[in-house]
């Protein structure tokens, strides 16, 4: 797993390699919070291209990021999904309150 970060305004772009399971997710969720608070940013934008499989603890590293986004007054997206994280997020329903946007 590798995990790279990319500032675009207030916008912290989290670019990760690798699978997101049990083992990665706390590791992903210490350091994207650790860059999101240094950083001050509003917004997390998640780019998914080289993941290929996330299970729940993935899908709950998201809705952490979201929640700390929402009251920061920001929000979270998601860009470059392979097929099988997509088809994890619309299971989980988290395309219901994460906006997908084009890479």
């Amino acid at each position: 797993m590798n995990i790279n970060f990319e500032y675009i305004n207030r916008n912290l772009i989290v670019k990760i390699s690798g699978d997101i399971d049990h083992h990665t997710s706390e590791e992903i969720r210490e350091k994207i919070e650790r860059e999101y608070k240094r950083e001050n940013a509003k917004n997390i934008v998640f780019d998914f291209s080289h993941v290929n499989f996330m299970d729940s603890s993935g899908i709950g590293m998201i809705i952490g990021r979201y929640k700390t986004t929402e009251q920061a007054g920001g929000k979270v997206f998601v860009r470059a999904m392979s097929e099988n994280v997509e088809r994890i997020f619309n299971i989980s329903g988290l395309h219901k309150i994460i906006e997908v946007v084009k890479a």
